[in-house]
């Protein structure tokens, strides 16, 4: 599984979050996370609306970041939460039935909870090396995660094209990132 998180700032000054989007939605991403921290809800929900209405041949989910009333007002597909927000079966006692609920990780214990509090599946990051975003975990922890709960476990942090291999190789359901994916 592809799992493109958006982050506009990172863009060069010539593509625009809609383009790179159709461009991933083209290429049959399985899931896009729309992660713009800095947007009102307001600028959230219309940047989400004109993202669901971009041709999307191959049924990529869409889903906001730690915004479930934006997520539910929009219809998208689901939510991803950071680990420290509400649990995820908060989410599923209000959200209709096939609501992605997806948790960020930064550990096994922290997968094993996320997995126990309801969630469709799991981030675990950072896997690799990645400025600012503290000491990589490894594909080690990454496997322990991956055998230790029944939900999918996508590796992030520092995946490159190369490295997606050996993220599957320990277990992984899939990758995701953000550079991977805009660059």
């Amino acid at each position: 599984m592809r799992y493109y998180i958006t982050d506009r700032s990172q863009l060069p000054a010539n593509v625009s979050l809609l383009d790179c989007v159709a461009r991933q939605l083209a290429a049959g991403v399985e899931m896009i996370q729309i992660r713009e921290r800095d947007l009102s809800g307001r600028e959230l929900f219309r940047l989400t609306q004109a993202i669901l209405q971009l041709p999307n041949p191959h049924g990529s989910r869409i889903l906001v970041n730690d915004r479930c009333d934006v997520a539910l007002a929009v219809r998208a597909s689901g939510v991803h939460l950071r680990g420290n927000s509400v649990a995820a079966s908060r989410i599923r006692s209000i959200a209709p039935a096939g609501f992605l609920v997806g948790v960020s990780c930064h550990s096994v214990e922290e997968v094993r909870r996320a997995a126990g509090e309801g969630a469709s599946f799991a981030v675990l990051a950072p896997i690799f090396p990645t400025p600012g975003k503290g000491p990589a975990l490894g594909l080690g922890v990454l496997g322990e995660a991956v055998r230790s709960v029944d939900i999918p476990v996508l590796a992030l942090g520092g995946v490159t094209k190369d490295r997606a291999r050996d993220c599957m190789a320990a277990g992984a359901a899939g990758i995701a990132g953000i550079s991977l994916f805009q660059a």
